[in-house]
């Protein structure tokens, strides 16, 4: 049994996003989330909060015991760009871009040998 979660529109770059992927892909939820709570990263913040919702998702929806989900896939893509500019020395203006991500995570239940 699959279970996904995702979040829009987070105001962090997704390759930044994507360093914290990188660090939780494969281990287990409840791993994942003291490892996230520790984690000095900007994204870390935002990566534990959709963990812990697909987890919510998994018990409340499925009824699947927390301590049997790991992270099977989590991915961060590019959202829309916010462009801005300042203005700068002579009458020009100096443009500024704010990025913005999507983050996917899905949950599995562990096979019981």
């Amino acid at each position: 049994m699959d279970v996904k979660a995702k979040t829009r529109f987070l105001p962090i770059s997704s390759q930044k996003l994507a360093l914290v992927c990188d660090k939780v892909r494969g281990m287990g939820a409840e791993e994942a989330l003291v490892v996230l709570n520790y984690m000095p990263h900007k994204g870390a913040d935002f990566v534990r909060k959709t963990v812990a919702s697909a987890m919510a998702n998994a018990e409340n929806n499925f009824e699947l015991d927390r301590d049997d989900l790991y992270i099977s896939a989590i991915w961060s893509g590019e959202g829309p760009r916010l462009k801005r500019y300042k203005a700068g020395a002579r009458g020009r203006y100096k443009p500024r871009v704010r990025r913005l991500s999507h983050l996917w995570v899905t949950l599995s239940e562990r096979e019981e040998e």
